[in-house]
């Protein structure tokens, strides 16, 4: 669930992006490889104790015969939290320089629970095309084939889509739809803008940021899931993250 909500960051913005069929991006906030890490902390009883780290690990790679990017999130959670809830997740997003799709595994062991997601993305004309498998922690397989007349995305690749965003026109409030595969199904959500924000990161260093939150439906109703802050500039780099989870809330700082 941690590892889900950091990176919404997990998340594709329609409206924001000039889209081909094959949901091209233009890449302005990285090149080459880049390293990003944080560190995690848990609310137990009103205190805020540090529960792990995380870190997010960009690199060139050749997918197919193609120039690509990998991007990896790896969690992890300390030896004292793992007494109590064991956390090792690794997610890997595979998509072109332009930011298109081509493929995506998340391998998460939360507690007890053991599964893998993956998504494989192809495009003919104006559609895009996912073909979804789900490992459960009993063993059992689900696959699934979906067919869009839009373009989808996964987390990792949407949270590089978001860092490309111009939000110079928003005005507190705003709001972007999205639309984001998984291993079982297709996630309909919403991206809000909250204004700007002085944020300290674990480093010392302050830094502008926007303030934007993550909010999926449940129950029929409106729940945010994680409230983050991303660099005001052209990288959006995520500085912090407010995580509330079913038990208790998180937070992540850039170290």
């Amino acid at each position: 669930m941690i590892k889900r909500v950091i990176f919404l960051y997990i998340f594709i913005l329609l409206p924001l992006c000039k889209m081909s069929a094959q949901c091209t991006y233009e890449n302005r906030a990285f090149s080459g490889s880049e390293v990003i890490n944080y560190n995690l902390y848990f609310n137990w009883k009103f205190i805020w104790i540090k529960a792990g780290t995380a870190s997010m690990i960009t690199q060139p790679i050749v997918y197919n015969g193609k120039n690509a990017y990998r991007s990896s999130l790896v969690t992890r959670s300390s030896a004292t939290v793992d007494k109590y809830f064991m956390m090792r997740d690794t997610i890997m997003a595979y998509f072109s320089t332009e930011l298109t799709p081509l493929y995506y595994r998340k391998g998460a062991r939360e507690g007890k629970r053991y599964y893998v997601d993956e998504v494989w993305y192809s495009y003919n004309g104006n559609k895009c095309i996912t073909n979804l498998k789900h490992l459960t922690s009993s063993g059992e397989t689900y696959k699934e084939k979906f067919v869009y007349d839009r373009c989808v995305s996964d987390m990792l690749n949407s949270f590089q889509r978001i860092r490309n965003v111009d939000p110079s026109g928003w005005k507190e409030g705003h709001v972007e739809y999205l639309d984001i595969a998984g291993g079982e199904k297709l996630v309909n959500a919403k991206l809000i803008y909250r204004g700007k924000k002085e944020v300290k990161a674990d480093n010392k260093k302050k830094y502008n940021c926007l303030v934007l939150s993550y909010v999926e439906k449940e129950d029929k109703k409106d729940k945010e899931i994680v409230r983050f802050y991303v660099t005001d500039d052209n990288r959006h780099v995520p500085i912090r993250l407010d995580m509330f989870l079913r038990f208790g809330s998180a937070k992540a700082f850039l170290k």
